[in-house]
């Protein structure tokens, strides 16, 4: 071998310690993270909730039941004094706060009830201000 293949000619290192002449070093190894483990749940089958406010779904019923005692249709104060009479031991003591815009808690979810049952066809949009419930066949008003 000759001496000037020692060499760089780049830059005058000798090839062991040249960056030229030196293979790229091997790409990193990349890192692997083991995959999360399961959280542990309690061995309940069923979860309980505890409710701040009394939900939609369970003043649909007494709206029904209103509505049904006044002869199919109210006015929305009447209807909520009424409802309010009729639910006052189901109501819990944070329905009696309001919400951000004001509105009593079990009077805005009074609300979303309705909502829910003129989608499921009980009751009917009628006049502005009057909750009505759906007529059904030859027997209703």
């Amino acid at each position: 071998m000759n001496s000037s293949d020692d060499y760089c000619e780049l830059c005058d290192l000798p090839r062991s310690q040249c960056p030229h002449g030196q293979p790229p070093p091997p790409p990193p190894k990349p890192v692997v993270k083991a995959p999360p483990k399961p959280r542990a749940r309690p061995a309940t089958p069923e979860r309980r909730v505890t409710r701040r406010w009394t939900p939609p779904e369970a003043l649909k019923p007494l709206i029904l039941t209103v509505l049904e005692r006044a002869g199919g249709e109210l006015e929305n104060d009447e209807l909520f004094l009424e409802l309010e009479i009729l639910a006052e031991d189901r109501l819990l003591p944070a329905d009696t706060e309001t919400t951000p815009e004001g509105e009593l808690r079990w009077r805005y979810a009074a609300r979303r009830a309705r909502v829910a049952l003129i989608d499921e066809g009980l009751m009917t949009r009628s006049t502005p201000g009057v909750w009505q419930l759906a007529r059904r066949g030859p027997d209703s008003r």
